[in-house]
């Protein structure tokens, strides 16, 4: 199933103009997310300060983190730029290219899981543990916050691509999901969502490793 011939670009409904792409941007689902993120900044910067805060009274040294964690990192972006080409396949009415860049967003995202398990135990064989300091429970804390909030999107990226493989299956199908105004939304919110958790994990391992060097 490959690129769809639908209508032309002037007629078709799913193409935003701008007073409608407003229109989403305020949309209640629209603030609601912009508002769990701004709390998400908040709560992350008030736990990278308390890190900080806590080594330095206690004046430990800086921990060593195991280099999983930039490997983590591509692994993340990796997975935000597939999910980005998602978007470009939407727009471009691309059914085959839509649906695989949705399994490699969602078989990046698992790989990154089982990667930050594994960096978990790198830490524990360097006899770092959540009960080691204060301060290394804060490490322990905030990146299994950010585990958590990467399992709670997993749900739904499957709702997208399960619902792509169903209803995308002949033209007018096809039309109708590209054309329907809550898809739009939803991949937008998703995409949003995924870029914040990618741009907040760069954010974490830049301040961890930083911290390293600094102090």
């Amino acid at each position: 199933m490959g690129t769809r011939n639908l209508p032309e670009e002037s007629d078709r409904p799913y193409e935003l103009g701008e007073a409608a792409s407003e229109n989403l941007s305020f949309h209640p689902r629209s603030v609601f997310m912009t508002l769990l993120l701004i709390s998400l900044v908040m709560l992350f910067l008030a736990l990278s300060a308390a890190f900080v805060y806590n080594r330095i009274q206690s004046e430990l040294p800086p921990l060593q983190l195991p280099l999983l964690f930039l490997v983590n990192t591509a692994i993340l972006l990796a997975g935000s730029y597939c999910l980005n080409r998602a978007k470009v396949m939407y727009k471009t009415d691309n059914t085959s290219g839509y649906i695989r860049m949705l399994e490699y967003t969602l078989a990046l995202t698992v790989l990154f899981l089982v990667a930050q398990i594994l960096a978990w135990y790198q830490l524990f064989e360097r006899e770092i543990f959540a009960s080691s300091d204060n301060s290394a429970g804060y490490l322990y804390v905030i990146s299994f916050l950010h585990f958590l909030h990467v399992i709670g999107g997993i749900p739904f990226l499957v709702v997208f691509l399960i619902n792509a493989r169903k209803k995308m299956v002949e033209p007018v199908s096809v039309l109708v999901y590209f054309s329907d105004p809550d898809k739009r939304l939803d991949l937008k919110l998703l995409s949003m969502y995924w870029h914040f958790l990618d741009g907040l994990w760069i954010y974490l391992v830049l301040f961890f490793f930083a911290y390293q060097v600094i102090f």
